[in-house]
């Protein structure tokens, strides 16, 4: 036990030195020669590099630091309460909710902006945590309805904002420098903001040990050793959605270090949970601040890249080189208080759902609106308006049922509430592919956007099947993995937002889960690639039946864990690659089906699966639909609007049935 351990501070030394040797260099380069070193505290006002190095340089190292560790902090409290490794930050909606209000201030109302930024963002960050709370209170703050209701607040304020965006786009440009997670600073006025809030945050959960150690551990055992459950898990929460508000108030957002810094000390050996805050703090402060030191190392012209998103180009080959080292935690279980609603005849339920297609597909290409406004088409007329909007219904509905059946077969199989498809880094492959193409084409072609799709998903898809194949990858760690690629393409997007290239508004579109320029074969080829999946429903239940009861049981039962587990997850990366590259990463659908499924009480694999795609589907062919009408003649995205009009009706249901 002693071995692993030695090596969290090995890391963190390294990240140490990293951080030190760069940040000397890059003071040296500043200060005038023979300086003296107090003149970083005491600097003469008349010599300009002193008083640069004192109020930018400086007070940057400090925010770094204490922003680092806020974020690994928070994440480690958050994987401890919610029992999930997938579990960050951005879980809690926080981020989302402070960059939504920002871009509603900066629209609409600019005066408050004057009064202070980071106290719109800050309020948008605590709106989203009472939303979480109300939400999740009457199941006793579950981890299930927590994680659940705080990833679907978060792609709602995503959504919300990327409508924003898309018809805002011009007047957006500070938030998107904000938003990016730069750590610019003109005074010591950040430092004075955050050290006084971290500090006080930091004291009560150090006060919190004991609890989060209990609150690791099933509710059961946590209760029968005196634990108050609801209240100890409120606290915490708040304490950790505290931490990710002041540093995102303050620098904006940074992503992967609240996920990265406690995988890296677990990896490293930190087990118990007094040591395991520690040094997820102090990982993700030296990882955060060295970042930001080989930032301030290049060459003025790459100055733009932001810090927060750079930060996973230096974190990820850490946490893939230590990931077999994870020890996982136990996956978050639902709360067994009341007995789940279940289908007396879930077969019958199944095909009254198929036959709610025929009446969907019929409105979605007979009725819309025109230049005359509403209007059911008819005849001949019919005819001609099937021949250029089926195709987009049908690419919708094919998308949304690939990726609800392929987020509900990783959900069944990892046993994890926020396995979804774009933690699978299939659709982070495809995004990169086509910002590939667009920023090295002239003039790309529909069919080359889907080709340098398709590379970059099964580029993607291979090296994930490689990995699962070794030993120690495989659930949760090959999650992890995917995280951590869409934190890359994650980086690129934000350098493309921030410099502003023309080419951004094309792939925004595409981004959104757009289905305008879908053709006639595209679709039907969507659609036999269903239907295959569907085929193998049949072939993998038992798998699926059997993988949530645990390894022992399904081993006992003849399953070979490996070969079953390639299987699917080859199937569910297959189905995510397909839809990614024809209507663009709809993700929210691989979330929202499976969920919809459960709560409407399928619970047997082979009709959940069914189930979940076909109400994934109608989500997106519903939504294709409304976006074309709602704000005729101008369009909204079908990715987007799934999020914006089925986040909340999720977030009720799951409200009230956990």
């Amino acid at each position: 036990m002693n071995r692993p351990h030695a090596v969290t501070p090995f890391l963190v030394l390294a990240l140490a030195i990293v951080a030190l040797s760069l940040a000397a260099f890059n003071m040296k380069g500043l200060l005038p020669d023979n300086a003296p070193l107090v003149s970083l505290i005491f600097p003469d006002p008349d010599v300009t590099a002193q008083m640069l190095l004192h109020h930018t340089v400086l007070p940057r190292i400090f925010v770094a630091l204490m922003a680092g560790a806020g974020l690994g902090l928070a994440g480690a409290v958050l994987q401890r309460i919610l029992r999930n490794p997938l579990a960050e930050p951005a879980t809690l909606g926080i981020s989302a909710g402070a960059y939504l209000t920002l871009s509603i201030a900066s629209l609409w109302f600019p005066a408050l902006l004057a009064s202070g930024p980071e106290w719109i963002a800050f309020s948008g960050a605590i709106l989203a945590l009472l939303a979480i709370l109300s939400l999740s209170w009457n199941k006793g703050l579950s981890p299930v309805t927590v994680t659940l209701a705080g990833m679907i607040v978060s792609l709602y304020c995503g959504a919300v904002s990327a409508v924003l965006t898309l018809f805002n786009h011009d007047f957006l440009t500070g938030i998107f420098f904000w938003g990016a997670g730069y750590l610019d600073q003109q005074d010591w006025s950040g430092v004075l903001f955050l050290s006084p809030r971290l500090l006080l945050v930091a004291i009560v959960i150090m006060l919190l040990v004991r609890p989060l150690t209990l609150l690791g551990l099933d509710d059961g055992n946590a209760r029968s050793l005196g634990l108050s459950i609801a209240t100890y898990r409120l606290i915490a929460l708040v304490a950790a959605a505290a931490l990710t508000a002041v540093v995102t108030a303050s620098v904006g957002i940074i992503s992967f270090v609240g996920l990265a810094s406690p995988a890296l000390a677990r990896a490293s050996g930190a087990r118990r949970t007094g040591e395991h805050l520690f040094w997820s703090a102090l990982t993700g402060a030296l990882l955060l601040t060295a970042t930001d030191q080989i930032v301030l190392s290049l060459p003025v012209t790459y100055r733009l890249f932001p810090t927060g998103a750079v930060t996973a180009l230096l974190g990820a080959p850490l946490l893939f080189l230590l990931i077999r080292r994870l020890k996982l935690l136990t996956p978050p279980q639902a709360e067994s208080g009341s007995a789940p609603r279940r289908l007396r005849h879930p077969l019958v339920a199944v095909t009254l759902l198929a036959a709610l297609l025929v009446p969907a597909f019929w409105v979605a290409i007979s009725a819309g609106q025109g230049p005359d406004g509403w209007s059911f088409a008819a005849g001949a007329e019919t005819v001609s308006l099937f021949d250029w909007r089926s195709p987009r219904a049908l690419a919708a509905f094919s998308g949304g049922a690939m990726l609800a059946l392929a987020g509900a077969i990783l959900q069944r199989m990892t046993g994890n509430p926020m396995a979804s498809p774009e933690v699978l880094g299939v659709s982070s492959g495809a995004m990169l592919g086509v910002i590939l193409l667009l920023l090295t084409a002239a003039a790309p072609t529909r069919t080359d956007q889907i080709a340098a799709g398709a590379a970059g998903a099964f580029a993607v898809l291979f090296l994930m099947l490689a990995l699962s194949r070794k030993p120690g990858f495989s659930g949760d760690r090959l999650l992890l993995i995917g995280i951590t690629l869409g934190s890359v393409s994650g980086f690129v997007m934000a350098v493309l937002m921030t410099s502003q290239d023309p080419r951004l508004g094309q792939l925004l579109a595409w981004l959104s889960g757009s289905t305008y320029a879908v053709r006639p074969r595209e679709a039907l080829l969507s659609s036999a690639l269903l239907l295959a999946a569907l085929a193998c429903i049949r072939l993998i239940r038992r798998w699926l039946e059997l993988l949530p009861l645990g390894l022992a049981t399904a081993s006992a039962s003849g399953i070979s864990i490996a070969y079953s587990r390639n299987i699917l997850f080859s199937i569910s990366a297959l189905l995510t690659a397909g839809a990614t590259i024809l209507v663009g990463p709809l993700s929210f659908a691989g979330l929202m089906g499976p969920h919809l499924a459960r709560l409407a009480g399928f619970h047997r694999a082979g009709t959940q699966l069914a189930a979940s795609a076909i109400i994934g589907g109608l989500v997106l062919l519903v939504a294709d639909w409304l976006g074309r009408n709602l704000i005729f003649p101008f369009q909204i995205p079908a990715g987007l609007l799934a999020t914006v009009v089925g986040g909340p009706f999720l977030l009720v249901l799951i409200a009230r049935r956990g």
